[in-house]
């Protein structure tokens, strides 16, 4: 979908800088997918559709960040981070764009499937733009109410004053969204501390031997970085984490 866009996108750019070349032509009406509003009299006006675009636009990294597995996979592997003791070693965009291309990976299904009950139907004409953007947040809808655990919806329907729904089917999103990332962000401390205790054994030892022998100039984690580094390599680390929370969150 994403690559789609950004074909049609440059599409635009091509046609743009050819028509540019040839000079000058009569002006032309912009013409922008149309938005409509149920109840209103016509289309939204053009710069409103842009200010709606934009803002649509500014929102889609927050909703990556918060309705998708990059939540939990980039604290799982910040935690690690922190635990095998390397500080900046993978960079912070190594560990977002790991993080980005596993999320890209679970969600693939995801996406495929708003494209072809959604986005299709509504650019061939069979359906509204607000039935298609039902009928677009029901898979998103069925991803997050598998992670969400009962807790963090019951909170948050306290907190918004709902009913309590029949099924979890009539979660509404805006319920489901805050209560998935809890769920996501909960999974991922739990995690991290797993990830910690193997590592934090090395570290007592390490600052024992040193106390013992009287190195107390010595910082311990100068021994224990290399002997945790040497584990995690030996233990095939990369590929018993990415491939736990990629089974985790698919």
């Amino acid at each position: 979908m994403i690559g789609r866009a950004l074909a049609a996108l440059l599409l635009l750019c091509a046609l743009a800088g050819v028509a540019a070349a040839q000079g000058p032509t009569p002006p032309t009406p912009p013409s922008l997918p149309s938005l409509t509003i149920t109840g209103a009299p016509q289309n939204l006006s053009i710069p409103l559709q842009i200010l709606l675009l934009l803002t649509l636009l500014t929102l889609l990294p927050a909703a990556l960040a918060s309705l998708t597995p990059f939540l939990r996979i980039l604290i799982v592997l910040h935690f690690l981070r922190q635990a095998i003791g390397t500080q900046t070693a993978p960079g912070n965009q190594t560990l977002l764009g790991l993080s980005l291309f596993l999320t890209i990976v679970v969600m693939q299904p995801t996406a495929d499937q708003v494209y072809r009950d959604a986005i299709q139907p509504l650019e061939r004409g069979e359906i509204g733009q607000l039935e298609a953007l039902d009928k677009a947040q029901q898979p998103l809808k069925a991803y997050l109410m598998r992670f969400a655990r009962e807790e963090e919806v019951a909170l948050f329907l306290d907190i918004t004053g709902r009913p309590r729904p029949s099924g979890p089917a009539d979660l509404e999103l805006t319920v489901l969204a805050p209560a998935y990332m809890l769920s996501e962000m909960k999974a991922a401390f739990q995690i991290g501390a797993v990830l910690f205790l193997p590592f934090l054994i090395i570290d007592l030892l390490a600052a024992s031997i040193t106390l013992s022998l009287g190195m107390i100039q010595l910082p311990p984690i100068m021994i224990s970085t290399p002997f945790k580094l040497l584990l995690f390599v030996l233990a095939d680390g990369w590929n018993l984490v990415v491939g736990s929370l990629v089974r985790g969150v698919s």
